[in-house]
């Protein structure tokens, strides 16, 4: 087995080849067009049993990605958390494109349990959606704080906080800056048209992410704790729940698998700080959602606490506890939206 890492960049992409012992067998770099990609597959002929190791750069490796699968190569995700170790662990020094490419390469050999790259499929258009609406929120929020301080300024009095999202209260601002004076005036309602802009933008983003999520993932809605823009953000960054062999797989991606570190009689577990960090902070607000209003929820924590766990380590264990049940329900969601496939193809 060869495995071959990338280095992915907007013009050009590196590859290094290694066999399983992680030693240089070739590399190569091409430009990032489909040409380039063509010429990067003959490249790779030369070696018969081989997987394709690209780092996890979302816009970056999507379409080197979907070339190579769509003319049937294996390929897995490397996440750039794993990057880090690697790079401590080579004796090259210095950064280049290839000694990059083979960090990736070696992340890959050292981690048989990597997700596997698949097509698109709905689950890319979520997690556009949500993407977009990360990023609205994250400038309106950007805004809301300019405009607070032109407030101030201009001697008005600021709305409560976290209120300026609501139409009644931007339309009682309006009024007020409508008559506001000066530059400072004048940029002050710039930022409320802009903010109501996002916010209506949102509103409509919340509602199309909503209806996705129900369709694609019911079961994991109806999990205590998890509501559409969590279920939404899991669907969009797993791409694919089939993608992992096991539950402890998905764990492992999630960051909620404990890492072992104990020596001699002392035996414990700490965090992982590996793993999907958004799909980590998803279930995090499972867990805490299900700490205030489910009872299983709370009722486990309290056993943690009793058996001697503190707050944080009894959240941690809850929150592996629910990827596992993540993983269940997404399994069941991906086999109920596969058999109306199944039944269709047998009809024809």
């Amino acid at each position: 087995m060869v495995i071959l890492g990338a280095d992915l960049h907007k013009r050009t992409h590196t590859i290094v080849a290694v066999d399983e012992a992680g030693r240089r067998l070739a590399e190569t770099t091409i430009p990032a067009t489909a040409e380039g990609h063509l010429a990067l597959r003959r490249w790779a002929a030369r070696f018969g049993e081989r997987r394709w190791a690209l780092e996890d750069c979302r816009h970056l490796s999507r379409r080197l990605e979907v070339d190579l699968l769509s003319a049937g190569e294996a390929v897995v995700r490397v996440p750039p958390k794993l990057m880090a170790g690697v790079h401590r662990s080579v004796r090259e020094p210095g950064k280049s494109d290839p000694i990059d490419a083979l960090a990736v390469a070696r992340a890959a050999l050292a981690d048989p349990d990597l997700p596997v790259a698949t097509l698109d499929g709905p689950e890319r258009e979520l997690r556009l959606l949500v993407d977009h609406r990360d990023d609205l929120v994250a400038e309106r929020t950007r805004d809301v704080a300019r405009l607070r301080w032109h407030l101030l300024d201009l001697g008005i009095e600021e709305p409560a906080a976290r209120s300026l999202d609501r139409l009644r209260v931007q339309d009682a601002l309006a009024e007020l800056l409508a008559v506001a004076p000066g530059t400072t005036g004048r940029i002050a309602r710039t930022l409320l048209t802009r903010i109501a802009a996002a916010s209506t933008a949102i509103r409509a983003l919340d509602a199309e992410v909503g209806e996705l999520a129900a369709a694609l993932a019911p079961s994991l809605l109806a999990l205590p704790g998890c509501g559409p823009l969590t279920a939404a953000k899991i669907v969009g960054e797993c791409a694919g729940i089939s993608r992992f062999r096991s539950k402890e797989a998905f764990a492992r991606h999630t960051g909620t698998a404990p890492v072992p570190v104990w020596s001699g009689n002392v035996s414990r577990h700490r965090l992982s700080r590996g793993g999907n960090r958004q799909l980590n902070l998803a279930l995090h607000r499972i867990a805490i959602t299900q700490m205030r209003i489910d009872e299983r929820g709370r009722a486990y924590i309290d056993r943690r606490r009793a058996a001697g766990d503190t707050k944080t380590e009894a959240i941690r264990a809850l929150r592996r506890r629910i990827s596992d049940e993540v993983y269940r329900r997404m399994r069941h969601d991906e086999r109920l939206r596969a058999t109306p496939r199944a039944t269709l193809a047998a009809a024809a």
